[in-house]
């Protein structure tokens, strides 16, 4: 199969996930919401998987949700503000997940960004400044160039205005410490390690927020991505370590062996698994199909999508190039010898897509 290095769209499943939804399987099948036997059982297992994932987010089990999937959490925290406030205006930064932003939809104001991806906090302010605005919507790390956004400040800006603040945290749940202050707060299990299909919102007391419907738990699987979400959590410090410092070696080895590259976002206030770079003369997709043959799967933060075909709005926010971008993202399966034997195949494959164009 490869080398895998996209863990940043999804991890791969999490050992326990897997062993923990078999098991649930047997004992969660009935309606959650009933009161005999086999749904008091399935009701046993979704409370105990909300304590767990509650006690990994910092939250208590009645803030918070399960939903669809992360876009899925999005949506309902932009919808549910929107209606408790009676007010439609959201605030984000220019370099949030497509998901929040087609969540928010025309009325928006998007706050610019610094060349290394970060929030421009006198923008943010400056959009605050509004009767208007429902809600602000401020990630906690960038999911394309990995780097950490100023949430707290953020947060005080946006509790001095009166207005809630949304963080999409689907890259650092089971990677990095959570930010505070925060009044919404999403995640996706398959960032994590657990199953597709299964989001997490979190909404703190005195939120104003309205949810019309709880949507129905798959039972079996949300107690998959608490159990992956438990275990990833618990070796996230040394993970941190052991990932940043072959991203490290990626950074400063591509610097020296690629000619025309620039290495994006954040080298010191980023996540520890994610770095992307932009080759000059190169088409992404043609570099990105050449890893590909030579055994790796990585990402690029450019590349043309089918139903939008437009290149990444988040490189195009930070003002950096926006084709022959790669993003490789690592996980707990990754080595040493893994990255170095991309390292050493990289510089060569380059100069391949290079050569085809005549460059």
């Amino acid at each position: 199969m490869g080398v895998y290095f996209d863990a940043a769209t999804a991890m791969p499943p999490h050992p326990v996930a897997r062993q923990a939804f078999l098991a649930a399987l047997d004992d969660s099948w009935a309606d959650p919401g009933k009161l005999y036997t086999p749904a008091r059982r399935a009701r046993r297992l979704l409370d105990a998987a909300r304590a767990t994932v509650a006690d990994v987010l910092g939250v208590r089990p009645d803030e918070l949700h399960f939903t669809a999937g992360g876009t899925d959490a999005v949506r309902r925290a932009v919808s549910g503000v929107r209606k408790a406030r009676d007010l439609r205006r959201v605030v984000h930064s220019a370099v949030e997940h497509s998901a929040v932003i087609k969540a928010a939809g025309a009325d928006a104001t998007a706050v610019p960004v610094s060349l290394t991806g970060r929030v421009d906090l006198d923008a943010l302010q400056k959009a605050l400044d509004s009767p208007e605005v429902a809600l602000a919507a401020v990630q906690s790390a960038n999911h394309e160039v990995g780097t950490l956004q100023p949430v707290e400040a953020a947060a005080s800006l946006c509790a001095a205005a009166g207005v809630p603040l949304l963080v999409d945290a689907a890259q650092s749940i089971g990677h990095a410490p959570l930010p505070t202050g925060w009044s919404l707060l999403a995640g996706s299990a398959r960032k994590w390690g657990g199953p597709a299909g299964v989001g997490v919102l979190a909404v703190r007391k005195g939120t104003r927020w309205e949810q019309p419907w709880e949507p129905p738990a798959d039972v079996p699987a949300v107690v998959a991505a608490a159990a992956s979400l438990r275990a990833v959590h618990a070796e996230a410090a040394a993970e941190a370590v052991r990932l940043s410092a072959l991203v490290d070696e990626i950074r400063t080895t591509v610097a020296a062996t690629v000619p025309d590259v620039e290495i994006v976002g954040d080298p010191v206030e980023r996540l520890p698994h994610i770095v992307t770079f932009s080759c000059l003369y190169v088409d992404g997709e043609v570099l990105l199909h050449a890893l590909d043959r030579a055994g790796f799967a990585v990402s690029s933060g450019s590349a043309c999508t089918a139903d939008t075909l437009q290149p990444s709005h988040v490189l195009a926010a930070m003002g950096v190039l926006t084709h022959g971008n790669v993003r490789v993202s690592l996980h707990s399966g990754v080595t040493a010898d893994d990255v170095r034997r991309f390292l050493a195949v990289l510089p060569g494959l380059v100069a391949d897509v290079r050569a085809e164009v005549g460059m």
